[in-house]
């Protein structure tokens, strides 16, 4: 496992609150592109190769799906709500982390009845999100406001990254989307002396996981004239999945969601170059969820885009799992892609 993906993983960022990553990010690319941001907070690097080729947009979202703090209650109990997706029955018992304002870390865990005091009708159904609560092992609501906890603070999963028995397997927290944000870094770095016939522009927005907001923003400044969402998309290889998308099996290239119909013309030849290549793929749908791609293809005129999805099990979770392989092909299709997008490709994919 690379520095960056490890690192990238254990950083904390939820929609709205992205400034640990996006630091990390300005630091891994200031030397390799000039940098700039969006309103929002999304942030760019730019690397010319040849400033009159089209501009290509490889975008990576930022945040994850984490909790804001709504309430302090009087016996130093936190109350909480969802920033992002996530299903009430992986969050019971689970370690957290709030961070303040000043960026100190303060550990707690979601609170769980003991089996033996449940009711027949509690045992029935799933802990409703709205009836959780954090503790982090204070008397009182005193003692919690002088930790410095606040209304809006940012809590996210607490978990190391590692690897698994199979150092090729990964588990870890956030990996939607740090493993994008990592890739359009790495793929940077695999530029850096490298001639490629166009702009590359590597981004990690903000706001994803609640509207693709920092998509928007980002790609109306870039103007890209192709798009390249980099996201995740479900491995369905556990007991009783389909396996239509498969961990180590190759990068998930989207074909459709419910943000975007991938372009068929830049799909053709993500496919082309992939083969070429001899780097492995799997072509992968989601009836719902989507990607950057959704905004990044409607900008101003409209951009021919396509997302790259990297396979997760137990995606929208406290803890997930990908594969170093699909990973290093995901950068390796990427880098690929940039340095074939010359002009007369652009022209040829727009109207294919």
């Amino acid at each position: 496992m690379s520095k960056i993906l490890k690192d990238m993983s254990m950083l904390n960022g939820i929609p709205g609150n992205e400034k640990e990553v996006r630091d990390y990010m300005v630091e891994q690319m200031k030397d390799h592109g000039t940098i700039s941001f969006d309103n929002l907070g999304s942030v760019i690097a730019e690397k010319v190769g040849n400033d009159q080729g089209p501009r290509v947009m490889v975008a990576g979202h930022m945040d994850e799906v984490g909790f804001m703090v709504t309430k302090i209650d009087d016996d130093g109990y936190i109350k909480f709500i969802p920033a992002g997706g996530w299903w009430s029955q992986v969050m019971l018992a689970q370690q957290m982390v709030i961070t303040t304002k000043d960026g100190e870390h303060i550990r707690g865990v979601i609170g769980a009845k003991a089996p033996h005091i449940l009711t027949p009708e509690e045992r029935k159904k799933p802990v409703e999100i709205d009836d959780m609560y954090l503790d982090i092992g204070v008397a009182d609501k005193e003692e919690a406001e002088k930790l410095g906890i606040r209304l809006g603070d940012m809590v996210t999963p607490y978990i190391e990254t590692v690897p698994l028995s199979n150092p090729k397997y990964l588990l870890g927290k956030a990996w939607d989307n740090r493993v994008g944000c990592a890739a359009a870094i790495e793929a940077l770095h695999a530029l850096k002396d490298e001639p490629h016939p166009n702009v590359y522009y590597g981004v990690g927005t903000v706001q994803e996981e609640v509207g693709l907001r920092g998509a928007k923003t980002s790609a109306y400044k870039v103007d890209p004239d192709i798009g390249i969402a980099v996201d995740t998309t479900i491995a369905y290889d556990f007991p009783k999945g389909s396996k239509d998308t498969k961990l180590g099996a190759g990068v998930g290239i989207m074909i459709s969601d419910s943000s975007m119909v991938g372009h068929k013309g830049m799909r053709d030849f993500v496919i082309e170059v992939a083969d070429d290549e001899k780097i492995p793929y799997q072509l992968t749908y989601l009836k719902r969820g989507g990607t950057d791609g959704g905004q990044i293809h409607l900008t101003r005129s409209g951009v021919p885009s396509v997302a790259l999805c990297l396979p997760v099990r137990y995606l929208h979770s406290h803890t997930s799992i990908v594969h170093q392989d699909d990973y290093d092909n995901l950068v390796k299709l990427i880098v690929a892609l940039v340095k074939r997008l010359d002009s007369d490709t652009v022209k040829r994919i727009t109207y294919a």
